[in-house]
């Protein structure tokens, strides 16, 4: 399944500071049969960088095309996804676009203080691989399917 938004599939962005965490959760991605194009970050500061077009990803175009899904993890290093989250819905420019927490996280008081900063979900990470393959098997379906999704600007 691709979410094909305007004819042109949107990007999903990963941001998580684990390699094997980014690589798990594209495979699993990739076994639900979800195609769209990934791009991955390792922390908040990068996350900003990616969205603000700056530092690495500054001048080259389409390096970092706007993300129409953010999975975001909130506990790394530099800049956590706890901050990133604040300042990405705090900002007019990108407050629109959906973030997902995926977390190991299954505290309370990260879950409220996610959705408080305006998480549009939160998934605690599945301990199993055949799991996480469901958990992004009904990611997909809903948030590349179900939802209408602003439309990407132009």
């Amino acid at each position: 399944m691709t979410l094909d938004r305007n004819t042109i599939p949107i990007t999903i962005l990963i941001c998580d500071d684990d390699e094997d965490d980014r690589l798990l959760t594209k495979e699993a991605l990739e076994k639900a049969h979800i195609s769209n194009s990934f791009r991955f970050v390792d922390d908040g500061e990068q996350l900003l960088d990616y969205l603000y077009q700056r530092g690495a990803y500054a001048g080259e175009t389409g390096a970092a095309p706007r993300p129409g899904l953010i999975l975001l993890d909130l506990n790394m290093p530099k800049l956590s996804g706890r901050e990133a989250l604040a300042i990405i819905k705090g900002d007019k420019t990108l407050c629109d676009i959906p973030i997902v927490v995926l977390s190991t996280s299954q505290l309370d008081e990260d879950i409220s203080h996610s959705y408080q900063f305006g998480v549009n979900s939160f998934i605690s990470k599945p301990v199993t691989f055949s799991g996480l393959v469901d958990a992004m098997h009904v990611l997909g379906r809903y948030w590349l399917e179900i939802v209408e999704l602003p439309r990407l600007p132009e």
